[in-house]
């Protein structure tokens, strides 16, 4: 029974390691082309989420949730519980995203 214990929670730990992997790339690939949909092109969120959604990213691609900051020019992506990430636009370099904190 310990055994089994165990190889369980070996395979959830791989698991939630390949989970969280996907949804750091997930995270980072919505904020830029979130950024890039809503501050250049001039899209809603909402149209950007579908455009992220359609990317095949991946089974947390579904998951990603954007939100704007219009005043900073910022887009933040998130995969819920497992990833944040940020782009910010500027005129003269485009949307960059924020330094990974993982």
């Amino acid at each position: 029974m310990l055994l089994l214990m165990l190889g369980l929670a070996a395979l959830l730990a791989l698991a939630w390691t390949a989970l969280r992997r996907d949804a750091l790339a997930s995270a980072a690939y919505g904020a830029r082309v979130g950024c890039v949909c809503h501050f250049v092109s001039g899209q809603g969120t909402g149209q950007c989420k579908a455009d992220i959604a359609l990317a095949g990213l991946g089974q947390t691609a579904g998951l990603v949730m954007l939100s704007a900051d219009d005043a900073a020019r910022t887009m933040t992506a998130r995969v819920p519980l497992l990833a944040t990430q940020s782009a910010t636009f500027d005129p003269a370099t485009g949307c960059r995203l924020s330094p990974w904190s993982n």
